[in-house]
């Protein structure tokens, strides 16, 4: 019954993971069809081959992001040289 749904009015896609600013995944609200972008920025099946990419570029970016606030820190501090 969920499908027919999808079928007559379009899937309810919904965010539910931030990869990084541009990469989503998506999940439909009725059937569960998942989906994610792919590198053109096109909507694509989410596959076990896109879950793993996902994954690793998720952990790269929250790395960048860490160091990027480390760097901030930094940047308000007074450094005196002799």
């Amino acid at each position: 019954m969920k499908h027919i749904q999808c079928k007559v009015f379009g899937h309810d896609y919904r965010i539910t993971r931030n990869v990084t600013y541009h990469v989503k995944e998506y999940t439909c609200k009725n059937c569960k069809k998942q989906l994610t972008t792919n590198g053109n920025g096109s909507l694509i099946e989410l596959s076990p081959k896109f879950k793993e990419i996902n994954d690793v570029l998720e952990r790269i970016h929250n790395k960048r992001k860490e160091k990027s606030k480390e760097k901030i820190v930094f940047n308000d501090l007074l450094v005196f040289r002799h």
